[in-house]
């Protein structure tokens, strides 16, 4: 007895401890930045406005907002009543609500199993679908966006208040503090310590292990070396893995809101992996990571000495007249203009084809990230770019973050501070915390003429370098790949490149979302695709009359790359052309981290 008095006692000194520890660091840095926190930073995304909206609806409406309570009351009698029968032995109780087949907060045994805690599970439910139905109902007052932005801000306030993400309320931490007598919150502690940010005053959780990468060594693994390099981009040549290669060298154009090597992981998940072993001589743009000296670089820029840049330095390397190019997301989007832009000079015969993975070019119904994009919200951006040159790259990853939050934040809040754990090593998530920065006058042409008004299908609505871009121009062929489940690039909203693109087309859908989509090794075995030669106008037509394929879409797009390859030749070596080695891949770009 007096051992357990005085463990208690040595677990509550340490509690104390570290709690008085993270309220000094905190009151600490209140007091010091207090006059720098304006009301941008306090609400960047207006989110109390469009919340008041909300307000403002039902208190014009009362006898509204009394039917919803009502019925929100009935629906809680009811679960009391389940309640006390299943208290009283009755087993043939059925659920009044459970969760979507796909959430994963629930599926310890305890919420179906426990009495006590199935209760509260259902009592979340109900009342997360009247929330949602009371935001929902708004919509004969709200315009689109603003109907859109409710839903989501609704839907975030949700998943924040699921009681997964309390530790009285979540079986898994209950018996974690059980079992360690606590150390799992004083670890959680020293955790949300170990995350906070003292410089910007935030806390930025833990997704893995970031000591056990390292870039070259674990991932960005493939071999090469870089050929070239200018003020904006590393171009890497990758080392051939065959004897024999296509004649046709291959540019992939990543996005520069993230870093190239989430197209070469690991050997296991690597594309250029992939690509190199069915014999492609593969190029790779790394973008730089820019700072303020760099908050000039607009898309001009990007396509002058990025992608075009690119093409010529692989063209001098490789002694061929012409290339073939991949386009990642913006990559892609880029790609397009720069494909346009050299049609409109006569020049779009250096390209053989091109390929865009999860890319849009039209951006009508570009899905939840315009929930982001409106004017005051550019507004606030601008401000905060104008002061520093470029965007934060740790506020881009927010953003995505905040579209997928119950995986990308709540499930590591539980793990890293409520259970005291840390993080599993991942390379995904390696990749997905190397933020990048956005330069200001890129960002702000991009949100401005792409999210915000759709100026891309127009011809002639965009100049880029002198030059006024026409996507109906680009007359090559063209494989489009989209993902069923994006919801950065929605898979109707990618489908519509087939609109504006004049040359042969192939579409194909691929199982999974925005990454797990497009990267997905055929070894793997995981997800499927979709194919249907015929290309209607509506997307559902299409996908009514497309064939299910299992596996991946990689062999797919091999067997229509390869035939726009050209011949087979002696394998190419990083420096056996005309452009000397600058240092070994991955280089010094990706490496730049802020």
């Amino acid at each position: 007895m007096d051992d357990t008095k005085s463990d208690y006692e040595q677990i509550s000194k340490e509690l104390i401890g570290m709690t008085t520890e993270f309220q000094k660091m905190a009151y600490d840095f209140l007091d010091d930045h207090k006059s720098q926190i304006s009301d941008i930073e306090n609400d960047p995304m207006h989110i109390g406005e469009t919340l008041l909206e909300l307000t403002k609806y039902y208190s014009m409406r009362p006898e509204q907002l009394i039917e919803k309570q009502m019925n929100l009351w009935q629906d809680y009698m009811n679960l009391w009543q389940n309640a006390s029968r299943k208290m009283m032995g009755d087993e043939t109780v059925k659920p009044l609500i459970e969760p979507d087949a796909g959430d994963k907060r629930f599926k310890d045994k305890e919420w179906q199993e426990n009495n006590i805690f199935d209760f509260i599970k259902q009592s979340y439910l109900l009342t997360a679908r009247w929330l949602e139905d009371a935001a929902n109902e708004t919509k004969e007052d709200a315009d689109k966006h603003e109907k859109n932005k409710m839903n989501f801000f609704t839907r975030q306030f949700i998943e924040a208040m699921s009681p997964t993400n309390f530790a009285v309320t979540n079986p898994e931490v209950i018996r974690e503090t059980i079992a360690s007598n606590g150390q799992n919150l004083i670890k959680g502690i020293e955790n949300i310590i170990r995350d906070f940010d003292q410089e910007k005053g935030k806390i930025t959780v833990s997704m893995t292990d970031r000591n056990k990468f390292e870039l070259g060594k674990n991932v960005a693994t493939s071999k090469g070396k870089v050929i070239y390099r200018n003020e904006l981009i590393e171009l890497i040549q990758y080392n051939p893995t065959t004897e024999k290669q296509y004649q046709i060298p291959l540019i992939i154009s990543p996005p520069w809101i993230n870093k190239f090597y989430i197209l070469d992981l690991q050997p296991k998940n690597s594309l250029v992996n992939w690509l190199t072993n069915k014999g492609y001589s593969v190029f790779m743009i790394s973008w730089r990571n820019p700072d303020a000296s760099m908050s000039e670089m607009g898309l001009d820029d990007y396509m002058r000495l990025g992608i075009l840049s690119a093409i010529d330095k692989v063209k001098e390397a490789t002694g061929e007249e012409q290339v073939n190019t991949v386009g990642y997301c913006i990559g892609g989007t880029l790609l397009s203009c720069s494909l346009a832009h050299l049609a409109a000079k006569k020049k779009l015969d250096q390209i053989g084809c091109a390929t865009f993975l999860v890319t849009q070019v039209d951006f009508s119904e570009a899905g939840e990230l315009t929930i982001f994009v409106d004017e005051k919200q550019m507004d606030d951006m601008n401000k905060t770019m104008d002061k520093k040159g470029y965007l934060d790259g740790s506020t881009m990853a927010n953003t995505f973050n905040m579209l997928r939050s119950n995986d990308l934040i709540w499930s590591f809040v539980i793990n890293n501070y409520l259970k005291g754990k840390e993080p599993l090593p991942f390379d995904l998530l390696y990749w997905n915390e190397d933020c990048t920065r956005l330069t200001k006058a890129c960002h702000k042409q991009y949100l401005h003429d792409m999210y915000m008004n759709n100026n891309l299908v127009e011809p002639g609505k965009i100049t880029l370098n002198g030059t006024p871009i026409d996507l109906t121009k680009i007359t090559i062929p063209t494989y489009i790949q989209a993902a069923h489940t994006d919801h950065i690039c929605p898979w109707k909203s990618v489908y519509k490149d087939t609109w504006h693109f004049s040359g042969p087309k192939r579409f194909i859908l691929a199982g999974s979302g925005h990454i797990a989509g497009v990267v997905n090794p055929p070894e793997a075995q995981k997800y499927n695709y979709w194919l249907n030669d015929d290309l209607p106008h509506d997307p559902e037509e299409w996908f009514d009359n497309a064939v299910s394929k299992p596996g991946s879409w990689w062999d797919d797009w091999h067997g229509w790359l390869s035939k726009k390859s050209g011949k087979k030749i002696s394998a190419r070596t990083p420096g056996d052309g005309s452009l000397e080695v600058l240092e070994d891949a991955p280089g010094s770009y990706v490496k730049v981290r802020y």
